[in-house]
């Protein structure tokens, strides 16, 4: 992939195994055993993505991921969960994951992941080479080229999930789409945890709606999922 990767996990027989299939797979690979050496290595050189363990002694994986969307919104980040805990999903991507990958997993899995990530972080992706150079929608604009939003005037600092799924909706104003459908298309997951979803268009609502709890651009087709209206502003 010929990639710079930064693996921070406090257990080394965990960050070897994901070293060596990540050298493997063509990266360049840097470990860091706590929270606050991954934010040091961070700071030092900017990796291309980050697999970021939760639970870590000191500085974990949550206030490391929030850190980094502050100040580096557009950092891929892959958290690792453990015991597959559906409160540990959700909060890693709550705070700003791109995806996360179960412990235990399947290494091969992990960097099928991470390939996932990066393409659509480097917009390669077929989805957003298809769509316009330019959306918008009355105050709001997306350039797919640079990958980059705003609102108002305003930059937004979204995701790379955030942002894919933002361009796929509003590329289909008006259709209404499953969080099955959105978790093949915009995840590239023929299976998954449908939740991801749920919680990429909340943090989404946050980012784009004046008021979240009140949306008037990403609606909720009850019994369905989700659809893009246009505001006609």
């Amino acid at each position: 992939m010929g990639h710079r990767v930064l693996v921070v996990d406090d257990d080394p027989t965990v960050s070897d195994v994901v070293r060596r299939y990540l050298e493997q797979a063509g990266c360049e690979v840097r470990l860091a055993a706590d929270g606050a050496t991954g934010l040091a290595a961070i700071a030092a050189e900017r990796p291309d993505l980050v697999v970021l363990d939760l639970m870590m002694p000191g500085i974990d994986g949550i206030e490391v991921c929030r850190v980094l969307r502050r100040q580096l919104p557009a950092l891929p980040i892959v958290m690792l969960t453990a015991l597959g805990e559906e409160a540990d999903r959700v909060l890693g991507l709550e705070v700003g994951a791109d995806d996360y990958v179960t412990k235990p997993f399947s290494p091969r899995e992990l960097v099928l992941r991470i390939r996932s990530v990066l393409r659509r972080s480097a917009g390669a992706d077929a989805l957003a080479d298809s769509a316009p150079t330019v959306l918008t929608d009355g105050d709001l604009t997306v350039d797919t080229g640079r990958r980059t939003v705003t609102l108002g005037g305003r930059q937004l600092g979204l995701t790379v999930r955030e942002f894919d799924l933002l361009v796929f909706l509003l590329s289909s104003p008006g259709r209404s789409w499953s969080r099955a459908d959105l978790l093949s298309k915009v995840w590239g997951w023929q299976f998954g945890d449908q939740s991801t979803v749920t919680v990429h268009v909340r943090r989404l609502r946050e980012k784009i709606e004046r008021d979240p709890a009140e949306p008037r651009r990403i609606l909720t087709v009850w019994g369905v999922g989700y659809r893009y209206e246009t505001t006609g502003a």
